[in-house]
């Protein structure tokens, strides 16, 4: 209906709705839709993705180690991306993830939309509201789930769910890092630039209002800072340079309250360090060129939520062990100085690293309320200590949280439970999930379906057992857990009598080196950039990758793709048949053609 002076209101109906259309609240949307579950996606900005996004632009970042690197929709994402988007553009980044939510039949997807309020009992959540700026439109969702992913928990000053911000003292929580005293202070927020380099030398112009930094030293970390463990402000621009990640402030202040004057001040002090790269002192950038500049700092901690677990820095140093584990984490604890940029003194420095195995494991009890019984949370604001935060709010790690989520959210609805259930009742099947989305869990196999177990295959016996480890990936140069055949190479199941097949499941190999994707060291990490140097060479899809595949069943081709791009492809076959052959006609390069995983279900 439209009220007196024409604005809208339009009410929706939905079995979950996510707040916050970062990568965590995207790929929790698009695993719950995908099994079935009704989805309103609420978020705040013109793109998905929140701090990977175009109008942001921080790098994703995830577990250290090659073998370590986080998959399921996010690997989906960055292959589209691979494919698509070649010279690594920001905005077409951006309509990578759109497109695949544009796509989902159960999304609807409600971009520059504002949740503001909230109708909740003590218990559970019934509805939001929300405002869309450009189409002036209000938005009242009902769902029977909700889950915040806004990074910011807007959920925690809405409703009674219990939530804390700052650190934590050694009191409460026994860490080695904790404070002393408890205190507000969180981490802060940085505000990025992009340049790119030139053939000739270019001139640059700060506005009049851009501090000015006359030597190294106005904002360098000193000589003789205790700089062990520590991070220090690197100015070395380049393909593979650093992002000026130390233009942050805010952690001292309230993130939230004072973002917009946060906001101001960091864009002072960017203009005022470019300015100081380009005009004073020689750093080497004469024909560097200034090409874009991030209005929107990137948040780094807010709000987290209190769960039914809450993760310690003991729990990660020890390698996170737990019964419900669901996802990974192996980024350091990246503590970050509340003071940011202004951190500048021989005791105060930007950042301190406390070292973090990995992977470590991320229990399911950190992703839903303890006292609010249909709120699941997933992203930063997860319920973890500000030290174990410190490691897990990085967006790689979040991503696996948010498919966690999402599959929960799946349980959930096809039973009529509560998020606490799944932990009693479902925890394996949760497991099995991510599993079968690609995700690797620590000390967790995958279970192979029985239809495979009953086949058999045209493989030695090492190799079968070796493609059926339930391992789906690398965990040693010497451990690789794949299984090699030529290209023009084919595998057979041979079933005892025809059975009815749904599903046949393929992993291909999506090069854990990287070499074959980039020479560029940071695009090895993940498929995004920010400077761009002369040296800068644009992505490949794997070469390991397979590109062209058929499917025959009883000798008759049901299935073909002549030009893959994923390294996870699941097809629906629903066929009855005795034999099912995979004929790999092509890889994007590789004499061999690498299988973590191929079975039928």
């Amino acid at each position: 209906m439209k009220t007196k002076f024409g604005i809208e209101e339009i009410h929706h109906k939905a079995d979950l709705c996510i707040i916050g259309g970062g990568l965590s609240g995207t790929i929790a949307a698009l695993t719950a839709a995908r099994r079935g579950v009704k989805v309103v996606l609420v978020q705040d900005r013109p793109m998905l993705g929140g701090n990977c996004s175009s109008e942001i632009r921080m790098w994703v970042r995830g577990a250290k180690g090659k073998y370590d690197r986080e998959t399921g929709i996010l690997a989906e994402f960055e292959e589209e991306n691979i494919y698509r988007n070649k010279g690594l553009a920001a905005t077409l980044w951006d309509s990578v993830l759109f497109g695949k939510v544009k796509a989902e039949k159960n999304i609807t997807l409600l971009l520059n939309c504002t949740c503001v309020d909230a109708t909740s009992t003590d218990t559970r959540v019934t509805a939001i509201r929300a405002w869309q700026l450009t189409t002036y439109t209000w938005h009242t969702v009902e769902a029977t789930y909700f889950a915040d992913c806004s990074g910011d928990g807007i959920l925690a000053f809405l409703t009674p769910a219990k939530a804390r911000v700052g650190r934590e003292d050694k009191a409460e929580t026994g860490e080695a890092i904790a404070r002393e005293v408890s205190d507000n202070c969180t981490m802060g927020m940085s505000l990025l630039l992009q340049a790119r380099e030139t053939d000739a030398p270019v001139t640059f112009t700060p506005p009049e209002w851009a501090y000015v930094y006359e030597h190294d030293e106005d904002f360098a970390v000193l000589p003789g800072a205790d700089v062990k463990h520590s991070t220090f402000r690197d100015q070395r621009i380049g393909t593979s340079g650093t992002n000026l990640w130390w233009i942050e402030l805010g952690g001292d202040r309230d993130s939230l309250r004072d973002a917009e004057e946060m906001r101001d001040e960091l864009l002072k002090i960017a203009f005022g360090i470019w300015d100081h790269l380009k005009n004073r002192e020689d750093h080497g950038l004469d024909c560097w060129d200034l090409e874009w500049v991030g209005f929107l700092p990137g948040k780094r901690e807010s709000v987290r939520y209190e769960g039914a677990h809450m993760l310690t820095q003991q729990e990660v140093e020890a390698g996170g062990v737990f019964d419900d584990v669901v996802a990974y984490g192996g980024w350091p604890m990246d503590d970050h100085n509340p003071k940011g940029f202004y951190a500048n003194t021989e005791r105060e420095t930007a950042s301190i690293l406390h070292p973090a195995p990995s992977p470590y494991g991320i229990p399911y009890r950190v992703l839903y309320s303890k006292n609010m019984e249909n709120l699941f949370f997933a992203g930063r604001n997860i319920s973890a200590t500000h030290a174990a935060m410190s490691s897990t709010r990085v967006m790689a790690t979040c991503s696996l949280l948010g498919q966690a989520m999402g599959n929960a959210a799946a349980i959930c609805v096809r039973e009529g439970i509560l998020p606490r259930d799944v932990t009693t009742s479902f925890i394996t099947e949760l497991q099995q999930m991510q599993l079968d989305d690609g995700i690797f869990l620590p000390g967790v196999k995958r279970e192979i379906p029985p239809l495979t177990k009953r086949a058999s295959l045209d493989l030695d016996d090492a190799q079968a057992a070796l493609l059926l480890n339930g391992v789906e990936r690398p965990r040693s140069d010497e451990e690789q857990n794949m299984v090699t055949l030529p290209v023009g190479g084919k595998l057979t199941f041979r079933l005892p009598n025809p059975e009815k097949i749904d599903t046949l499941r393929i992993l291909f190999d999506r090069d854990y080196s990287r070499e074959s994707i980039t020479p560029n060291r940071k695009m090895r990490v993940f498929a995004q950039k920010l400077h761009t140097g002369k040296d800068f060479v644009p992505v490949k899809v794997p070469a390991t990758l397979v590109k062209h595949f058929r499917v025959l069943l009883d000798g008759e081709c049901v299935f073909e793709n002549s030009n893959n791009y994923y390294s996870l492809v699941k097809i629906p076959l629903t066929r009855t048949a005795k034999t099912v052959t995979v004929e790999f006609l092509e890889t994007w390069g590789a004499d061999n053609v690498h299988l973590f995983a191929c079975d039928i279900r």
